[in-house]
């Protein structure tokens, strides 16, 4: 028993070297990517327009990295919170972890260089060349247009200084280490002429990260069939709401929809009287920033429908809310 006890615990022993050899491995080596590029951004009101458009009603950035009024229908920015981040996402959403929405207001980004920035919007490491947990999109953002995201840059450059210190993201055991391996030198594509409609339907498609919150995922990974929802939001009430399925499937779907009504579906919420409502208790909310999305070129969305409509369809009905207690 005592030579099987000392085998066992020189197995231990060794797995537990191994394993801490790996991650000591994973955390030296690991982000492998180029450093930050020497850019020098000279703003045009043109880049001004199109940073605005892009970071406020396609991107989004100010969605994830400003504060939400939770009690009111599409979650509405907060006025005077724009960039401040501070956002949490954390295991009750399924991530591995708590992270947090950085400041991108000149508080925290004034002594990051263009290129920094550009490094971190499309590989996703910080100004030490830190992972970022990709709850940012960065592997959609860096299949963009160079000069979609040097215009997000020149923007968010000129958003008002707001003063807030951010938590400092933690990964659990071993996310921390594994996601090390996940940054990866950006592949920015041109932006495909609009007259290709599908093509620029997938370019805004992939601006907006439609597949992030229209696919089911656990811990930062995709575990559902593509665009057919089903992605689960806890709410502050207790309650939980899912996302749609986007996929042109008839009975489940989008399938049946026109253009018409696709685009009726985001302009709805473009009325310059819009007031997002109060939500009341038992009633169900969302996290889809209508009020932004509905700011999109008709032609935008005319396109993202047009790719939509060439995906895999999925059958898969969907729950949208369950009450507090509910399963």
């Amino acid at each position: 028993m005592k030579r099987v006890a000392k085998f066992l615990g020189i197995i231990i022993g060794l797995v537990v070297l191994a394993i801490g050899g790996v991650c000591a491995y994973l955390g030296t080596v690991f982000p492998r990517v180029k450093a930050a590029p020497t850019i020098k951004i000279t703003a045009t009101p043109e880049m001004l327009k199109r940073g605005s458009y892009l970071v406020n009603c396609l991107c989004l950035c100010v969605d994830c990295h400003s504060e939400r009024d939770v009690t009111k229908y599409g979650w509405p920015l907060i006025p005077g919170t724009t960039g401040k981040g501070g956002e949490l996402f954390d295991r009750s959403m399924g991530f591995p972890g708590s992270f947090y929405a950085r400041n991108i207001t000149p508080y925290n980004l004034g002594n990051w260089t263009d290129g920094e920035i550009y490094r971190a919007i499309t590989v996703g490491v910080d100004k030490e060349c830190k992972p970022l947990f990709p709850v940012m999109p960065y592997q959609n953002y860096g299949k963009l247009d160079s000069n979609d995201i040097i215009a997000v840059i020149a923007y968010i450059r000129t958003l008002p200084t707001i003063k807030n210190d951010v938590p400092i993201s933690k990964a659990k055991f071993p996310t921390n280490f594994i996601m090390n391996t996940i940054p990866q030198d950006a592949t920015p594509q041109p932006m495909p002429s609009r007259s290709a409609e599908v093509a620029y339907g997938k370019y805004i498609a992939t601006a907006a990260s439609c597949i992030d919150c229209h696919t089911k995922s656990s811990n930062g990974k995709f575990i559902g069939e593509l665009f057919a929802g089903n992605f689960e939001f806890p709410m502050p009430d207790g309650s939980k709401i899912r996302s749609a399925n986007i996929t042109p499937d008839t009975e489940t779907g989008i399938g049946n929809w026109t253009k018409e009504m696709f685009l009726h579906k985001f302009k709805m919420f473009a009325d310059s009287n819009y007031h997002a409502p109060d939500i009341k208790p038992g009633q169900a909310n969302t996290i889809m920033p209508w009020d932004n999305y509905a700011k999109m070129d008709t032609s935008d969305l005319n396109a993202l429908f047009a790719y939509l409509q060439t995906i895999k369809p999925v059958k898969q009905q969907i729950v949208k809310y369950s009450a507090p207690g509910e399963r």
